[in-house]
């Protein structure tokens, strides 16, 4: 497999004239691309591009909006954001992948809970397109792209209210380049939305293990619903997700953790108007947890998950599955009964949402069983209209989950759209576009 590290967008643009077939990348951070295991996966001339090479350029507008230019991570923008008194709506995970990659896969975090999807947050961005000219696309303008979309955006009516659909939205212009994984051009810049920084706090609670009983999580669950105004985050980390973590690190003793992030002058309110008329839930195993703190735990969780399987020597068998809220008990129950299958897991991810990672720790020779476990799961999620890929996008490892949630009017439109803005088939030729 052959690399090419870019240190300039010029650069960029004269490999983009060669029309030699590439996958671009930036902080190889994806858990869909297995980068450790790429041979063979990519076809033969398909050359690896690193983007994390160009120098990242961060500007704050007069407006409040952040531009982005070039390499960029999450925790550099939010950073730089706090020191103008201002806060990014979009929170990854993992803070060290790229802010433009993120938006090519169109990814949400824990946030979105409160401020909607990163979709929703871009204003503009600039994409290098095949002929390696600058193209600027607006979210406030209608897609216009020569192309009957009408049938598409139908289909994708049913998905508004998720985070992300199993297709991209293709409504405005920016959609062009959002969640479509770089297989329409590259992502130059991008103007984002902020808002102004108020001190935050997070809430914790102590539930019991939800194999054994998650009333009290849907009480949580349905409650928050009516203070998305309020609550930024609300997310599920459980027992086995936190076995994982040092002693000192873990909240829990054999129980699981919900916590919400607010504003702290909101705590009072929060406290009165919600946590106050939780019934099962005791009030001694709610508790405020330090900011700083908090996301350390967040983040140790899965950074901890990805080492034990790459110790393990196996690729992440992990779910990224959104359901409707009145589909978010069956979701549960699903899960409970995968639990049951004899492999060692753990679940975490975006509670709020009904948005959670169900993640399988086997051994090498259980590859093949959990992939079945998955594809049985993946089938109920189309019978249920939920998005089985809500969060980190498709890449290589999860074309095959995602191909019965195509009909022939995505492929249509898809196909469509690789011939205008791909003509020669030079951008991520193995990607989910490619039908």
């Amino acid at each position: 497999m052959k690399t090419k590290s870019f240190y300039s967008f010029p650069e960029v643009v004269a490999h983009i004239k060669t029309a030699r077939p590439t996958l671009f990348h930036s902080s190889q951070t994806s858990t869909v691309i297995p980068f450790e295991k790429l041979d063979g996966a990519l076809g033969s001339e398909t050359v690896l591009g690193n983007l994390s090479t160009i120098k990242g350029n961060l500007e704050m507008l007069s407006n409040g909006n952040l531009k982005v230019t070039g390499f960029v991570t999450w925790k550099e923008a939010k950073e730089f954001c706090l020191q103008h008194g201002r806060e990014i709506m979009t929170s990854p995970t993992e803070e060290l992948a790229g802010v433009l990659a993120g938006i090519a896969t169109s990814c949400t975090g824990e946030r979105s809970f409160g401020f909607k999807n990163l979709r929703s947050q871009i204003v503009e961005l600039t994409f290098v397109d095949y002929e390696g000219k600058d193209v600027t696309l607006y979210a406030d303008r209608k897609l216009e792209c020569g192309i009957d979309l009408s049938t598409y955006q139908a289909d994708f009516a049913h998905y508004k209210l998720y985070k992300n659909a199993p297709y991209p939205r293709l409504e405005f212009e920016t959609d062009l380049m959002t969640g479509t994984e770089g297989q329409l051009g590259v992502i130059e810049s991008a103007v984002l939305r902020t808002i102004e920084h108020f001190p935050e706090t997070f809430i914790f609670m102590l539930l019991p293990r939800w194999e054994e009983d998650f009333k009290p999580h849907l009480e949580v669950f349905k409650a928050v619903q009516n203070f998305r105004t309020q609550v930024r985050a609300c997310e599920f980390i459980d027992s086995n997700s936190l076995s994982y973590l040092p002693t000192e690190k873990n909240p829990g003793k054999n129980q699981d953790v919900i916590f919400l992030e607010i504003r702290k002058d909101e705590f009072e309110d929060i406290y009165e108007n919600l946590l106050s008329h939780l019934t099962l839930i005791n009030e001694d195993q709610i508790f405020e947890m330090d900011a700083t703190k908090c996301r350390d735990l967040r983040v140790s969780v899965p950074r901890a998950i990805f080492e034990r399987n790459s110790q393990m020597g196996v690729t992440k068998k992990g779910t990224d599955v959104q359901v409707s809220p009145e589909r978010f008990e069956d979701l549960l129950n699903h899960y409970r009964e995968m639990g049951k299958v004899g492999v060692a897991y753990n679940l975490f991810g975006h509670f709020g949402d009904a948005h959670l990672h169900f993640n399988f720790m086997p051994t090498p020779d259980k590859n093949d069983f959990c992939n079945a476990q998955l594809e049985s799961l993946y089938s109920k999620v189309l019978e249920w209209k939920g998005s089985p890929f809500a969060e980190h996008g498709i890449g290589l490892l999860k074309r095959k989950f995602i191909a019965p949630f195509y009909n022939d009017h995505q492929k249509s439109v898809f196909r469509a759209l690789k011939n205008k803005y791909d003509p020669k088939g030079q951008f991520f030729p193995e990607g989910f576009m490619t039908c």
